[in-house]
C-alpha cells in the first residue's frame, strides 16, 4: 500500500515539475529580427562617389525598399521585436540605411539612422559634397508630419 501511495507522489511530483517548466519556457523573452540592414564593414566596403547602383547591389545586395523620389534611393530597414508571454510585441531597436545615388546612378550618400525614445536620429552620414543640398526621403516625411493645416487645404479648394 505504501508503495503505491509512493509511486502516485512521485508521478505527482515529476507532473508538477513538468507543468512548472513549460510555464517558465511559455514566459521567456523572444526577440526576432525583421528585415536587413548590412553590417558596417559591408557598407564601410562602399565608396562614396564611385561606387554604382550596381557595384552596391553586388557588394551587399538590393534593398527591398526603394524611394520613389529622384530616380530611387535605396532604403534597408531593420528592426529586433520583443516577444514576452502573452504581451504585445514590443519594438526595441529599428534602423535604416539610405543610399542616396546621383542621376547617373553613382553612390552619392550613405547614412544610417535609428530609433531612440521615439525620435529618428542619425547614427551616420558620409557624403561627397561640402553641405547635404536635400534631406533624405525619410527626414522629409518626419519634417512634414504635423505641418498640414487642414483648414488651408480645404480653403484652397
Amino acid at each position: 500500500m505504501r508503495h503505491v501511495e509512493n509511486k502516485q507522489a512521485s508521478r505527482l511530483v515529476k507532473l508538477v515539475a513538468v507543468a512548472a517548466l513549460l510555464i517558465v519556457a511559455g514566459c521567456s523573452e523572444i526577440i526576432r529580427n525583421h528585415g536587413y540592414v548590412p553590417i558596417e564593414e559591408d557598407l564601410q566596403s562602399l565608396t562614396v562617389g564611385v561606387d554604382t547602383r550596381g557595384t552596391v547591389e553586388d557588394l551587399i545586395g538590393k534593398p527591398s525598399a526603394s524611394g520613389v523620389l529622384r530616380g530611387g534611393d535605396w532604403f534597408y530597414v531593420g528592426s529586433k521585436m520583443r516577444h514576452f508571454a502573452y504581451k504585445k510585441p514590443q519594438e526595441i531597436d529599428r534602423q535604416v540605411v539610405a543610399l542616396r545615388f546621383s542621376d547617373d546612378d553613382v553612390l552619392q550618400n550613405v547614412e544610417r539612422f535609428g530609433l531612440e525614445n521615439g525620435r529618428v536620429v542619425t547614427l551616420s552620414r558620409r557624403v561627397t559634397e561640402t553641405t547635404v543640398r536635400d534631406v533624405t526621403f525619410i527626414r522629409q516625411i518626419i519634417r512634414n508630419f504635423g505641418r498640414i493645416n487642414v483648414g488651408e487645404a480645404l480653403a484652397g479648394g
